[in-house]
């Protein structure tokens, strides 16, 4: 079963994607984060028990503090973290949101609402 790493600071959107996963019994093992240190914190929890990385983290644009795509960038230049499918998700449909996630590294974009029986279909 694919592992998805979710960093969200809207509390309604964490609820939702939790939410659909029950609905529509997507097979996935989910783990919500409210900010982006938070879920570093798991990732090197998890490397560190030697669970290994999540299969996909996806990030909220737009978080306080630091954003999705700073996490990416992040991760990115880290090499224990090179076997993750990494992906920034917003509400916006800009163009220019879009190129500055692509260009932190992300391997996607993704517009809100999230489809996640699509995102662990396409891993």
């Amino acid at each position: 079963m694919p592992t998805l790493f979710y960093i969200d600071d809207s509390r309604d959107d964490l609820f939702y994607l939790d939410y659909i996963r029950k609905k529509q019994q997507v097979h996935v093992d989910l783990f919500c984060f409210s900010t982006a240190p938070a879920a570093f914190q798991a990732l090197e929890k998890r490397l560190e028990e030697g669970e290994g990385v999540p299969d996909i983290l996806i990030a909220d644009l737009y978080m306080p503090l630091d954003s999705g795509s700073e996490l990416i960038a992040r991760l990115r230049r880290d090499d224990r973290f090179s076997a993750m499918r990494l992906g920034v998700c917003s509400g916006s449909d800009a163009v220019e949101d879009r190129e500055r996630a692509l260009a932190a590294g992300a391997d996607f974009y993704l517009e809100k609402p999230l489809d996640l029986a699509g995102i662990i279909s396409n891993r």
